[in-house]
């Protein structure tokens, strides 16, 4: 598992080389919004779902609010096998100028 700035994330997502995963739950998109693109897993769910819905072989940037949950849901797919990546949270993807979706 290694940091990723939102910047590089945005730039990666945008040509296809990342899947961003949303880990916060669902009153927080409803909120907010999300990024672009992203897949959502709850944290709580990320080691029941992530196999079926994150494609394999391919790089993962998560997120959550603040980096907190990101941290947890990168170390836990790392130990699923997954190339993992932390950008920390929705408001460095959103301020970074990457995409937001509602």
């Amino acid at each position: 598992m290694s940091q990723i700035t939102a910047k590089d994330a945005i730039a990666k997502a945008a040509k296809g080389e990342i899947t961003v995963l949303d880990v916060r739950e669902a009153n927080e998109l409803a909120a907010s919004g999300k990024a672009a693109g992203a897949v959502h897993i709850p944290l709580a769910l990320v080691a029941l779902q992530a196999k079926e819905k994150l494609p394999a072989g391919k790089p993962i940037a998560v997120y959550c609010a603040v980096g907190g949950r990101a941290g947890m849901a990168a170390q836990a797919l790392a130990g699923m096998g997954f190339e993992v990546h932390n950008i920390g949270g929705f408001g460095d993807w959103a301020n970074a100028g990457g995409p937001v979706s509602r």
